[in-house]
């Protein structure tokens, strides 16, 4: 009788075993428990990997520190400092040239172009030389900065052999050295942000530029000029020392969302302070006052390409320009679907 026991008790113990162990097989095969991990590039590790959906790890710049080449290590610095303090090197009173409207790169490209979903700099490295269809033609990182500087700082092109191109070159370069080839980083450029169901309405983002923008930028947007006259500590959003209706932010959707993911200056893209129908309407209101122009005839030579907030015609659609420049965007989506 007492062998009959031990011989149960063995019995139940090597079936709760079994019963566990296939509940961990079930679980390791069930799609439900395996959530998809997403990539992104860092100076620790090629790679990094999430257990959830949610949790992103975003792009970091590859530190300067890092660099053991005395001078590569200061020409990387020198392009930091000239994406940092353009104004100081190539603005209106540059000790260099003077080329700029007097705003540093990093007004578009804050932190010196490593603030996640705010124009960082992470995936440039990695995807240039590209095609871009605004030109029609496969361009270099040289012609990608020129264009920042002729169109966002309304200014002139930097010679491509010279210091300074050189400098930011090797800048961008470093810090995006951490993402492969062909792949793009996660954080960078800027963060989607949904269509609205009606047109961007400029009157009410008059109402939402006094509120929430006004104090920084000033009400006639001229921003604000450090006491030295050499470098704006809240740049100007129109006006003659603005950017020129040529750059990638007179879109009203680039501009809505660098806007609602980063401004007021300070939140974040997790918590942003701004609503949806607040971004659209304060853009268009922007994007309504004058500004310098740019003769760009040669911008999207196959119309068909064109971005469908893109305000200047002719369209390869029949929705007007206003429409393309204000919205709403949907009915033009589908029909671009159709």
């Amino acid at each position: 009788m007492k062998y009959r026991i031990i011989v149960l008790v063995a019995f139940l113990l090597s079936l709760t075993l079994i019963i566990c162990n296939t509940n961990n097989i079930v679980r390791w095969f069930n799609p439900e428990n395996n959530k998809a991990k997403t990539t992104s590039f860092s100076e620790s590790s090629s790679t990094k990997e999430n257990t959830t959906e949610t949790a992103i790890a975003y792009w970091q710049p590859k530190p300067v520190n890092l660099i053991t080449n005395r001078t590569l290590k200061e020409q990387v610095n020198y392009g930091k400092e000239l994406i940092a303090h353009t104004a100081k090197y190539l603005g209106p009173n540059g000790t260099v040239l003077q080329i700029t409207n007097g705003q540093n790169c990093q007004n578009c490209h804050l932190q010196a172009g490593t603030l996640v979903f705010a124009n960082n700099y992470g995936s440039v490295a990695s995807s240039y030389p590209k095609f871009r269809a605004r030109s029609g033609r496969l361009e270099n990182i040289y012609k990608r900065v020129n264009d920042c500087l002729e169109r966002s700082l309304n200014g002139k092109a930097l010679d491509t052999t010279s210091k300074e191109m050189q400098a930011i070159v090797a800048y961008i370069n470093h810090i995006g050295s951490n993402v492969p080839k062909g792949q793009h980083a996660a954080g960078s450029g800027l963060k989607d942000m949904a269509y609205l169901k009606r047109a961007a309405d400029p009157i009410k983002g008059k109402a939402v530029y006094v509120t929430k923008c006004q104090s920084c930028h000033q009400a006639n947007g001229e921003g604000v000029l450090q006491p030295d006259k050499v470098e704006y500590s809240f740049p100007p959003l129109w006006g003659k020392h603005s950017f020129n209706d040529g750059a990638g932010l007179y879109r009203i959707s680039n501009f809505a969302k660098y806007i609602k993911y980063n401004m007021p200056l300070g939140v974040t893209h997790e918590n942003p302070q701004l609503s949806d129908e607040e971004a659209w309407d304060v853009s268009a209101y922007v994007i309504t006052q004058s500004r310098p122009h740019l003769e760009v005839p040669n911008d999207w030579p196959d119309i068909a390409k064109k971005p469908i907030d893109y305000p200047f015609g002719p369209y390869a659609d029949a929705f007007s320009q206003k429409q393309h420049k204000y919205g709403p965007f949907n009915p033009i989506v589908s029909s671009t679907k159709k």
